[in-house]
């Protein structure tokens, strides 16, 4: 697509002026196309209809950094399985609200109308700084021609990733995370992702890590919320879960594919103070996980920095030493 190139072009000729490294202010989480934004406190994202089946964040297995095979992971491209993401707003001005617009597009350049909901969406959208410092998951509305749009205000300048998963409502269509770079323009300062930890702190919550990544092994990844030395046992569904869990790799910011394991009603899951996960790293390298959770009415962001790493085979090896929490919590969500 012209937008397409037109997004890469930009990035690159961006590279020597912005760098990577930045932060995102806030954003409304609309729920439908034609409905007022919704609050990110309301519960209308907790709905789930029959449609629902494994998220959205699937991609290709290919060859990792380290030659092994690679496990699926999304986000990496911008046209994948006869669909592609055109983003309508590559750069915004850092600062300033603006809507930012899409629209993916089938393989004959009609924009896709309809969707399947996964996780109680129709798309998830995830904005994340190449710093990976800054996430931000949105659910856009999207208009009965197709286009998507939510407004954000980035706070700072620099390069960002815009992530996409859906899955079209056409026969056979799987689920897809398509990926474009988003430029903010303004003075920037590269950075690098935070320390390794395995306990984050936000808003008086802590949350602990078990488990490790392991390069084309899938590992059980739990996090326990307590909240002023309490456990939480009373988490409320988010997106059909206790909680989600979002990881990208460092770098070119590859989404995992993660699972929840169980989900609320199901008769065995428990709200709390445990929410468990089954994630595949494509390979090995640093990668941070982002695991939004709700309680009293509100979502908030817990956030880890971790290691993948081929030579080590524990399955739950929680060896880092952790860092203030509210250091490893404190991105912009």
């Amino acid at each position: 697509m012209n937008t397409a190139l037109k997004i890469t072009a930009f990035a690159a000729a961006l590279t020597a002026s912005f760098g990577a490294a930045y932060g995102l202010g806030y954003a409304v989480d609309p729920v439908a196309a034609g409905t007022a934004p919704a609050a990110h406190t309301g519960h209308e994202e907790d709905r789930r209809d029959d449609d629902t089946a494994a998220g959205p964040e699937h991609g290709k297995a290919g060859h990792g950094r380290d030659g092994r095979p690679e496990a699926a992971s999304g986000g990496l491209s911008v046209s994948e399985g006869g669909y592609t993401l055109d983003l309508a707003t590559p750069r915004v001005p850092a600062g300033q609200k603006t809507e930012l617009r899409f629209t993916v597009r089938d393989r004959d350049g009609r924009p896709v109308t309809a969707y399947r909901t996964e996780h109680g969406k129709q798309l998830h959208l995830i904005l994340a700084s190449r710093d990976l410092d800054t996430y931000r998951h949105l659910h856009p509305a999207r208009a009965a021609d197709g286009t998507w749009s939510t407004p954000v205000r980035p706070a700072d300048a620099g390069d960002y990733r815009v992530l996409a998963g859906f899955r079209p409502r056409a026969e056979g269509a799987p689920p897809l995370t398509l990926g474009a770079d988003l430029a903010v323009s303004g003075a920037y300062e590269p950075g690098e992702p935070p320390e390794p930890s395995t306990r984050a702190g936000v808003d008086g919550y802590t949350v602990t890590l078990d488990g490790a990544l392991r390069p084309g092994a899938a590992r059980e990844l739990e996090l326990t919320v307590t909240r002023d030395g309490r456990p939480v046992t009373d988490l409320q569904p988010h997106l059909g879960a206790y909680g989600h869990l979002v990881a990208l790799r460092s770098g070119d910011l590859a989404q995992l594919h993660v699972h929840p394991n169980g989900e609320p009603g199901d008769g065995t899951t428990e709200p709390g103070p445990a929410v468990s996960f089954t994630a595949t790293a494509p390979s090995s390298g640093t990668y941070r996980l982002f695991l939004d959770f709700k309680h009293d009415g509100k979502v908030r962001t817990a956030a880890f920095t971790v290691t993948a790493d081929p030579a080590d085979p524990a399955a739950g090896d929680t060896s880092q030493e952790g860092h203030d929490d509210e250091k490893d919590g404190g991105h912009r969500h």
